[in-house]
């Protein structure tokens, strides 16, 4: 087709081409030859360093490893590990080989290592490194995005603050000691003690961390007093008087309140002060000016906060360990555990019994005996949110996996109130959630009302949930809750479970799994349901609403109709999250299946299950014009609806199929196993969404009871996959009919 597009095709290429521009030979040539300028620098390349004491003093450095641009440098004559230093490859101490030479400046070994080797071994070492790099030099390229240093107008004896060169953990007063040319200045640490050596380092106009006299005042800030400094309060003026000096005038910090974007409670990778090999996870605490206060995770020796400069070269974004195959320290259990971040720790936190008496409280000691009798009881230890265990109806499993593997400890009222409102943002639908945990409460329980707020499509909910307070009532709460939810006893609560719950859960499919445990824990008669219902809220008139329906997955079986089951059990419910709950479930259910369920006890559940489901919708296949005679209520909207889509599959669906999309089963696939749906979804298009199957432990008889809407909502899917899914759900629905549901 697209030979035949064009009879000439030299004609056509002159016509494109005439004018046509190509890519930069610069950029294809040359030493880059389209590499980054990072990838130029390789391990064994010669680089020079400046003098941490001199600027005009230099020596030879080799790469020992390069990451993504931070480069592990070892000085030439001396290889020892202990002394590799790291700095980024755009710092201006580093210059290229040669470069000491030609602008008439020394080449010395470092001076504070210099007398770890002979003055002999150190150009013996020099020559045989020079020779070694000039045969494949460093290109210069690698040096021109270096910035161009500024001149300064500081002079000797000028005040000014700066962050300490060695301690980056506070601000300090410093003077400028000496000025070596006009770019170079030496800045010395104040010490009125005169006892150690003086702390000196050498700076330019542009370095990191030097701010102007009264920042941290203007700043809000704490300034260290100098060492020897008698007064307990530090003030400039007091200080430039007793000293006889004079303040750094502002002009010379033109940039110091650059913040560059940087905001609280970002995140960002960054070096540790005390390991420069180390790269942490850090959270920006706060920021002033162009300082950046980081809060390095991970550490096994926790640091106090590290003040960094905007500009500085030992900060990354989010990210850059990994892009550059680099170990990151990551956040660590013991140091940030899930419940710090939530703060659910209170001030009167609990002496465990592990604790020695002597052990430190985190108390104010005029509290310590005013709270000592009652943390037993209104503090709870850790609550464990069991990932494995079965996730019920109503909770998304994946949104599970999710959640912290454990809350607390804390206040009863306040944890729980954590970790339920972590369960009803993992909900399908979290108002739905919301109003099954309004019905948890039980007269004899010491309870304190707590606010719960949920969102759902742009929509807010809120509800006041009354919640227990002391912690011999914790573990009940959490049962009743996941019994209410339908979910295993264990998925929350003070039991932790390691690889298999007790319960045997996650065997269960979620069709089966109901069914299971109705019949283990033997739930009470529908008549005992009914009036304990009646009772906490009575069913009112129902508003008119659209009478749009909404097939969902069956959850249990048949015998599971009553009037407080929830809404999962019903084969239909109106889609509208603000319809009342009791209002709703009265509704979906049928006078018949009340009066099937009152008069046979739970006992018979396990005969009664399955079999009269099948029933029910054979006799939909069959006889799609009569009603069910077991459902008179169910005639007018979910009946009606059911016949309705039952006759589209069997007349209009099943015309429209072309012979060679018909489905052929080899089995019923109501009787299909998790493993079955997953297979069959494996042979169609539709492969790559098998693992949600999975994941959602859906068999054959929730596949039958799939729709758009819920494929769309419950999968997360868009609408053009969704299509193609329930594409291939309606060949298995035109096939169960045409094979056996008669």
């Amino acid at each position: 087709a697209i030979k035949e597009k064009y009879s000439d095709w030299a004609e056509f290429l002159i016509k494109e081409l005439t004018g046509s521009r190509t890519a930069p030979a610069n950029l294809l040539e040359g030493p880059l030859k389209g590499k980054n300028t990072v990838d130029l620098i390789v391990v064994g390349c010669i680089l020079e360093v400046r003098d941490d004491s001199e600027p005009s003093v230099y020596w030879a450095a080799q790469v020992q490893c390069n990451v993504g641009g931070r480069l592990c440098l070892s000085y030439v004559g001396l290889n020892d590990p202990a002394h590799y230093r790291w700095m980024f490859y755009l710092d201006n101490r580093l210059r290229p080989l040669g470069w000491a030479k030609e602008n008439n400046l020394s080449m010395k070994p470092p001076t504070d290592r210099c007398d770890l080797r002979s003055s002999s071994e150190w150009t013996e070492a020099l020559d045989q490194a020079t020779a070694e790099a000039l045969n494949s030099p460093l290109p210069l390229e690698v040096f021109k995005d270096h910035a161009d240093l500024n001149t300064h107008s500081l002079r000797a004896g000028m005040k000014l603050e700066m962050v300490s060169p060695v301690e980056p953990f506070h601000i300090l007063p410093v003077s400028v000691t000496k000025i070596y040319n006009e770019y170079y200045f030496q800045i010395t640490v104040d010490d009125l003690t005169a006892e150690a050596p003086p702390t000196s380092v050498v700076c330019h106009a542009d370095s990191p961390g030097i701010l102007p006299v009264q920042w941290c005042l203007k700043n809000g800030v704490g300034l260290e007093r100098p060492r020897g400094f008698e007064s307990q309060d530090f003030d400039w003026a007091d200080y430039l008087k007793h000293t006889g000096t004079e303040a750094a005038p502002d002009v010379c910090f033109p940039n110091a309140s650059q913040s560059k974007g940087f905001c609280k409670d970002m995140w960002l990778e960054a070096v540790n002060p005390h390991q420069p090999a180390e790269l942490c996870v850090a959270r920006i605490t706060q920021v002033k000016g162009r300082l950046l206060w980081l809060k390095l995770e991970g550490l096994t020796k926790p640091l106090p906060d590290c003040i960094v400069d905007v500009e500085s070269m030992n900060i990354f974004p989010v990210g850059w360990c990994e892009a550059n195959g680099y170990p990151l320290t990551h956040l660590q259990k013991t140091v940030c555990l899930p419940q710090k971040k939530i703060a659910v720790v209170q001030p009167e936190k609990q002496l465990a019994p592990s604790q020695p008496p002597d052990a430190p409280l985190n108390l104010c000691p005029s509290m310590a005996m005013d709270t000592g009798l009652v943390n037993g009881k209104y503090c709870c230890s850790q609550l464990f949110i069991n990932h494995r265990c079965f996730s019920g109806p109503y909770l998304n499993k994946g949104r599970i996996a999710e959640l912290p593997k454990a809350v607390g400890p804390g206040k009863c009222a306040v944890v729980l109130k954590e970790i339920l409102t972590m369960l009803i943002n993992s909900a399908y639908k979290p108002g739905r959630v919301l109003r099954e945990l309004q019905m948890v409460e039980d007269p004899q329980w010491n309870c304190q009302e707590e606010t719960l707020k949920a969102k759902y499509k742009g929509k807010s909910y809120r509800s006041t949930m009354r919640i227990v307070r002391t912690a011999d009532q914790v573990s009940e709460f959490c049962r009743r809750v996941c019994e209410r939810l339908q979910c295993c006893q264990n998925l929350f609560g003070p039991t932790y479970v390691s690889d298999t719950c007790p319960e045997n859960c996650s065997s269960q499919t979620k069709t089966k799994y109901t069914y299971y445990k109705k019949r283990k824990v033997g739930r009470p008669s529908l008549g005992e349901n009914a009036q304990d219902g009646d009772m906490t809220k009575p069913a009112r008139r129902r508003k008119k609403r659209k009478a749009i329906f909404v097939q969902k997955k069956r959850r249990s079986s048949i015998v599971g109709y009553h009037t407080t089951e929830s809404p999962q059990d019903s084969d239909y419910y109106y889609d509208d999250e603000e319809e009342d709950f009791e209002e709703w479930g009265s509704e979906a259910s049928s006078n018949s299946l009340r009066e099937e369920a009152s008069s046979h006890s739970f006992q018979d559940a396990p005969r009664r299950g399955r079999p009269p489901r099948r029933a029910a919708l054979q006799r939909r296949a069959t006889h799609p014009n009569t009603s069910d005679r077991s459902s008179p209520r169910r005639t007018t909207r979910s009946v009606s609806c059911s016949q309705n889509q039952t006759a589209n599959h069997t007349n209009t669906k099943t015309e429209s199929f072309e012979e060679e999309d018909r489905l052929v089963l080899e089995r019923n696939p109501l009787e299909w196993s998790v493993s079955d749906v997953v297979e069959f979804i494996t042979s169609t298009d539709c492969a790559s969404l098998a693992k949600i199957f999975q994941e959602q432990d859906i068999d054959g008889q929730a596949l039958l009871l799939l729709t758009l809407p819920t494929v769309q909502e419950c999968m997360d899917l868009k609408l053009g996959p969704a299509i193609k899914l329930c594409h291939q759900i309606e060949r298995v629905k035109v096939a169960f009919y045409s094979q056996y549901a008669n």
